[in-house]
């Protein structure tokens, strides 16, 4: 099995340095995460604004999924050669901007070409930290390191969503663009302070970035993202109807609900990173396989209130905990080529999002129900576990053909 080159000893961080320096650059994916998912509960109020219908609005929040599919290889590819807490920094700068400009978006066009600007940076910023996440820590902590960068997008779905709701609610939908703009400011600053300049990688160009694409444990571990995630936002995408029609809960929970998602979340994403320390696969079979059981078991939990709030925390648990492992999968099948490949990470969930939303609905509006969307992902999540046994059978055979 190929594995990614250890950082040189004097490139490590340890204790409070290490820790401040993660810190920043999860406050990076805190800014992301709040600017992603919050315009979705300022929808209402963004529409009677700039006078756009459903289908306008449902192109705004899809203008930023595109933008990360699109932008985290091009931008991961040319900062290949640039030291990388520049790229960082330039990264979080054209979030700031680009938020700032949906701010004072004047018409549909501007906050769509805004939005899209918005998610550009967005996996090659996460690739990016990544990357310096793993530089700096001992190569035993790797996992942990990587997870503590993703903790932010995470952190953000429990306090940073709820808070900019409320601020758009009480403010006006535009102010949440504003706080957002002020994040992304504060950490460019946070970053330029804590984050040690990590010197450009040896041999590091564009040219064998782009080699990476050649190697097919690339796209097998991206096809584990895309298809086993695809389960999560299956169900994620349809919370609101499962949880009202389904588990009877008033409407008015439903931010509790959201949170619980989001705390599930952060727990998922700190054990995922505990778990790639032991085993990059064997965390990646084990996570497979219980999500596998827990969307499995969704469709029996959802029918009363209290089994549906359980299970909803575990859905978002055991979908999280995948993250840390694949993101250090990727970093190992790609020695050279790091920052390509682990950006590459979000543009595979990205598409996940949108596999599993456009699944979930299909099987809603066959009438199969409001829970047959966790059927459907756990029919994903084998697919995705058969993939990964696929790549991991392909790995133990080329260390029997070195021998």
């Amino acid at each position: 099995m190929t594995t990614s080159a250890p950082p040189l000893p004097s490139q490590r961080l340890a204790g409070r340095r290490l820790a401040l320096a993660i810190a920043a650059l999860a406050a990076g994916g805190f800014a992301i995460g709040t600017t992603e998912f919050t315009i979705m509960g300022l929808l209402e109020e963004m529409r009677a604004d700039l006078g756009i219908d459903y289908a306008q609005g449902g192109h705004v929040i899809s203008a930023y999924a595109l933008g990360v599919v699109i932008g985290a290889p091009i931008l991961a590819t040319i900062g290949a050669k640039k030291p990388q807490r520049a790229v960082a920094i330039a990264l979080m700068l054209v979030i700031a901007l680009a938020n700032l400009s949906s701010f004072f978006a004047a018409g549909f066009g501007w906050m769509l070409a805004s939005r899209f600007l918005s998610g550009l940076p967005h996996g090659a910023y996460f690739g990016v930290a990544a990357v310096i996440a793993a530089t700096l820590a001992d190569p035993a902590r790797r996992g942990r390191a990587i997870s503590m960068v993703m903790l932010g997008l995470s952190i953000a779905n429990v306090v940073g969503v709820p808070f900019a709701t409320w601020l758009g609610q009480q403010f006006g939908w535009r102010s949440m663009f504003l706080l957002v703009g002020l994040i992304g400011g504060v950490t460019v600053v946070l970053i330029r302070i804590f984050v040690p300049d990590v010197p450009v990688r040896p041999g590091a160009s564009i040219r064998a970035e782009l080699s990476v694409l050649r190697r097919p444990q690339l796209w097998l571990t991206l096809l584990i993202g895309i298809v086993g995630f695809g389960g999560f936002f299956a169900v994620y995408s349809f919370i609101s109807p499962i949880m009202t029609e389904v588990a009877g809960l008033d409407v008015s929970l439903l931010p509790l609900v959201v949170a619980l998602y989001g705390v599930g979340m952060v727990v998922g994403n700190i054990l995922g990173g505990r778990l790639a320390d032991r085993s990059v696969m064997g965390s990646i079979y084990g996570v497979m396989g219980t999500i596998t059981v827990v969307l499995l078991m969704f469709p029996l939990a959802a029918t009363t209130p209290w089994s549906a709030c359980l299970f909803v925390f575990l859905v978002g648990a055991s979908g999280s905990t995948l993250i840390p492992p694949l993101q250090a999968r990727l970093l190992d099948v790609s020695p050279g080529a790091p920052s390509l490949a682990s950006s590459m990470n979000h543009s595979a969930l990205n598409t996940a999002n949108a596999l599993g939303a456009a699944v979930g609905g299909a099987v809603i509006t066959a009438g199969w129900g409001f829970t047959s969307p966790a059927l459907v992902g756990a029919g994903l999540a084998v697919l995705g576990l058969g993939v990964a046994l696929l790549s991991g059978r392909l790995d133990r055979g080329a260390v029997q053909d070195s021998r």
